[in-house]
């Protein structure tokens, strides 16, 4: 059995895509739960519902920039550029087509090292082997999304992080 990572068929530019616009899905979420609660008080659970559904859609955005940045050679900066539009609303949308108008989600996922001198470095040699087993890899993405949405649970609001 193949995988879509390994067929082609979730080409870094449609994973990116996917995640894009499931951030925007996820911020109307999280301003409908927050009209609800505000504007109609039907309580806290709309917030709560847009609210863990964006949390959890954000982080695993926020690892798919990674992912596909490293295979797209971004610099850190874009990377983090790229994770800074999930913190304003709508934005991933917009970002998403000016890395297509640049060609920055051109290509195939990179699973071969080739004569590019990044390709050297442990960052790329980490992609090519969790590209060569994508089941791991996706296992690994989902759990650290949950450790990582775990993590900020615990630490409750950002509101009352500084309290």
């Amino acid at each position: 059995m193949t995988s879509t990572l390994t067929t082609g068929a979730l080409t870094p530019r449609r994973l990116y895509r996917i995640l894009a616009v499931a951030e925007t899905v996820t911020w109307t979420m999280l301003i409908l739960g927050m009209v609800g609660k505000y504007v109609l008080e039907l309580g806290d659970w709309p917030v709560r519902v847009g609210g863990m559904t964006h949390g959890i859609v954000f982080v695993a955005y926020a690892f798919t920039a990674g992912l596909v940045g490293v295979n797209q050679r971004w610099t850190p900066v874009q990377v983090v550029g790229a994770v800074a539009t999930a913190v304003v609303p709508y934005a991933t949308i917009p970002f998403d087509h000016s890395l297509e108008r640049r060609g920055m989600l051109d290509g195939p996922w990179r699973r071969e090292k080739t004569d590019d001198p990044r390709d050297g470095t442990w960052v790329n040699r980490l992609l090519r082997a969790f590209l060569a087993h994508p089941v791991l890899l996706a296992v690994g993405m989902v759990v650290a999304v949950a450790v990582v949405v775990s993590v900020l649970l615990a630490l409750g609001p950002p509101t009352e992080w500084g309290s």
